[in-house]
């Protein structure tokens, strides 16, 4: 059977606007409105997840989903950074902000790092293929560059080299024994 995963990322928030690892927040009015012009052109088909945090069920009620919530697709783990702008980071810590950005292996925040990342969404994107089904999934910009990097077999490093924006989709198809990358909006 042909399976279908279209991740989307969360809508703006405050924390996006700041250039900020967001805590546990609301989507702003921007990332309402933006959300809501995508839904009328957003392909309604299979099952709709979304991760627990407040942006991202935000997001998918604004393009008019009701998501079961999935635990798995839940934001990368900053640790301490959570809720610091990265100007904040780079001037208090500036050489763990540059091993963060450039050894996936590495987690100087205290919470998970790139390639943990990685492998939580190579367990998950295991389990999706399985379930032979559509699955509409609304989550952060963070786990759908792991999920790319995973599908398309890249290495950890190529993390840094996927751009997702607010709204971004990333749509993979399976042929039940693997994804391959479809389409990025």
């Amino acid at each position: 059977m042909q399976s279908r995963l279209t991740l989307i990322a969360n809508a703006s928030t405050a924390a996006v606007r700041a250039a900020a690892f967001p805590l546990d927040e609301g989507i702003d009015d921007f990332g309402k409105r933006d959300a809501m012009a995508l839904a009328k052109e957003l392909r309604r088909s299979g099952r709709a997840l979304s991760s627990p945090a407040a942006r991202a069920v935000e997001t998918a009620m604004a393009l008019g989903l009701e998501p079961v919530i999935d635990e798995g697709l839940r934001d990368l783990d900053l640790g301490r950074w959570a809720g610091r702008t990265l100007t904040e980071i780079a001037e208090r810590e500036p050489e763990a902000l540059k091993s963060w950005l450039s050894d996936p292996s590495v987690a100087p925040h205290g919470g998970e790092s790139v390639e943990g990342l990685i492998a939580r969404m190579a367990v998950w994107l295991n389990a999706a293929l399985r379930r032979e089904e559509n699955i509409i999934a609304i989550t952060h910009s963070a786990v759908m560059r792991a999920a790319l990097v995973s599908a398309i077999a890249a290495g950890p490093a190529s993390f840094w080299h996927v751009d997702i924006a607010p709204l971004s989709i990333v749509e993979l198809g399976s042929n039940g024994q693997r994804w391959t990358l479809r389409a990025l909006k």
